[in-house]
């Protein structure tokens, strides 16, 4: 009890550290967008560059950003309750997504105004002055960039990993403008409109790109791999446990998951074995991977007669003749009711899964004609 505790302990502590963090790095931003785009748009407005106002435009947008970051993390760091039983974690993503439509917008405005100026044209009129301040404004976007993403990365927070690489774009806009007035300087040729059309369709691709990512994350992704994986490997650690299959984990929230899976284990296997071996896979699943494993489902494995294992490896044989197919688990014969099961998985890859599935369970039914089949078609939900 002691134990269960401090682990509870552990991991709020850890919750309350990542959102302190998360919290911290959006106030930086904040501070200096705010103080970035004020000298922006002085500069902007005194040498007449619609590039230099549109970046300053572009600055309190993600001040904006970094204050929606906030809100969605306070807000997804309440505690579970009847409506929401498993937290309120994905609002993070709401969050991450209103970041990329402000990106969005920020894009579409000013590529509107851009045509305008390039229809209209005003001249710039730039001053050692104010190219000096651009200059120390993208060496700045540059260093918040790096910071904001990399502690974006650190915590698992898309909101910040999204304000990290609109910095970064940021700096980039703000070394054209930068750009722009050389050429302008140098041969009198102004480029600012041009530019500015330039930067918007970069900012709205980057906005897009954004705002695909987080949604998909809201529909549901395929399981991370390589935490699939890792997982799989604690629980076939298990003497026990003959395979592991059919692994499925849901995302709540950053760092918030929950899952099932199904093991394999020898017919010999009593209740409380079993009871005690679940109860243990769960724990030790949870202090490794911090994943909820809410249900673990049993498939028997025949061990005791060797007729039984290998009719197992002839239907192997004929499943695994099929193109598509990946794996067969949970095989199990009743020899007097002249019954079998298993499951097959069927890969993403296939034209048509549901042919590929009955054309396998239509051999095997040819070779054992008769037997009494029953068969599921499985996924892999990280499947790569």
């Amino acid at each position: 009890m002691k134990t269960a505790l401090s682990e509870n302990e552990a991991e709020m502590k850890t919750e309350s550290s990542r959102e302190k963090t998360i919290i911290r790095t959006s106030v930086i931003g904040i501070i200096a967008n705010v103080f970035l785009a004020g000298f922006k748009a002085v500069v902007g407005l005194m040498a007449n560059s619609i590039a230099i106002v549109l970046d300053a435009v572009n600055n309190i947008s993600d001040a904006g950003s970094s204050l929606i970051t906030i809100v969605g993390t306070k807000l997804a760091g309440k505690e579970p309750d009847k409506k929401h039983p498993f937290g309120y974690g994905r609002i993070e993503y709401l969050s991450a997504m209103i970041i990329s439509v402000i990106v969005l917008y920020a894009g579409i405005t000013s590529f509107v105004e851009s045509v305008r100026q390039i229809i209209h044209p005003e001249t710039p009129d730039y001053s050692p002055v104010s190219l000096i301040i651009v200059g120390v404004a993208v060496v700045v976007k540059i260093l918040l960039g790096r910071y904001v993403k990399s502690v974006g990365e650190r915590v698992n927070s898309d909101s910040l990993i999204n304000s990290g690489k609109d910095a970064t774009l940021d700096s980039v806009i703000s070394a054209s403008t930068l750009a722009a007035a050389g050429i302008f300087l140098i041969f009198g040729l102004s480029l600012e409109a041009w530019l500015g059309a330039l930067i918007s369709l970069v900012i709205i691709k980057s906005g897009v790109e954004m705002l695909r990512d987080t949604i998909s994350q809201i529909l549901g992704e395929k399981n991370d791999a390589e935490l699939a994986r890792s997982i799989k490997e604690t629980v076939t650690g298990f003497p026990e446990v003959q395979g592991a299959y059919d692994l499925v984990l849901n995302n709540y929230g950053p760092d918030a998951w929950n899952g099932s899976i199904h093991i394999e284990v020898p017919d010999v296997c009593s209740a409380d074995q079993l009871d005690q071996l679940i109860r243990t896979i769960q724990m030790t699943v949870y202090k490794k991977h911090q994943v909820v494993l809410t249900a673990i489902g049993v498939y028997s494995v025949n061990t005791q007669d060797e007729d039984v294992i290998e009719t197992k490896r002839k239907v192997q044989e004929i499943v695994f003749l099929h193109e598509h197919v990946k794996q067969m688990h949970g095989f199990y014969l009743i020899k007097d009711q002249k019954a079998m099961r298993f499951d097959i998985v069927v890969s993403f890859d296939a034209d048509d899964r549901r042919a590929v599935y009955a054309a396998a369970v239509a051999d095997v039914q040819k070779a054992f004609p008769d037997y009494t089949l029953q068969v599921a078609m499985d996924t892999d939900f990280a499947e790569e």
